[in-house]
C-alpha cells in the first residue's frame, strides 16, 4: 500500500500522467496517458515499450477498459525507494521524449533483443506453433 500510494503521489505531482481516482489506493492504481496521446500521438503502448529501454518491466496497459489509455501500476512492497523514484523519473523522461521526439517513443523498444512486432499482422496471423526439441539437443 505504501509503495502504490507513494508512486501515485509522485506521478500526480510530476504532471505528465493523469490519475483519475484521487482517493488513497490499496495496492495498485490507474494512471492515464490520454492527455499525452492527445498532445503528442504517443499511446500508452508506446510508453510501455519505451519503459523496456529504461530497464523496467512495463505495467499492465489498457486495463481497466473504462479509463482511456490506462496503465495499471502495481508495485510490490519490497521495491526500494530508489527504484520507485527511478520508475517515476523514467515515466517523466518518456513524457519529455514524447513532446520533443515522439518517433523515438513510438518506435521503442530500441535496446531489447526483439523489436516491436507488426501489431496487425501479429493479431491476424498469430504464430502459435511450438516445436519439440530435436533429439539430443539441450533445449
Amino acid at each position: 500500500m505504501l509503495a502504490a500510494n507513494y508512486l501515485k503521489a509522485r506521478l500526480t505531482a510530476e504532471g505528465t500522467w493523469e490519475v483519475p481516482f484521487a482517493r488513497a489506493c490499496a495496492h495498485e492504481f490507474v494512471a492515464s496517458g490520454a492527455a499525452l496521446k492527445r498532445e503528442t500521438g504517443v499511446r500508452t503502448l508506446d510508453v510501455a515499450k519505451r519503459l523496456i529501454d529504461k530497464g523496467f518491466h512495463p505495467p499492465t496497459i489498457y486495463f481497466p477498459l473504462t479509463i482511456e489509455e490506462a496503465m495499471l501500476i502495481e508495485p510490490t512492497e519490497t521495491e526500494r525507494l530508489d527504484t520507485l523514484d527511478a520508475f517515476v523519473d523514467a515515466l517523466a523522461e518518456i513524457g519529455r521524449e514524447a513532446r520533443s521526439d515522439a518517433e523515438l517513443v513510438k518506435t521503442a523498444p530500441h535496446t531489447a533483443p526483439v523489436r516491436r512486432l507488426d501489431e496487425a499482422t501479429a493479431a491476424r496471423q498469430p504464430n502459435l506453433r511450438w516445436r519439440l526439441p530435436e533429439a539430443g539437443s539441450r533445449a
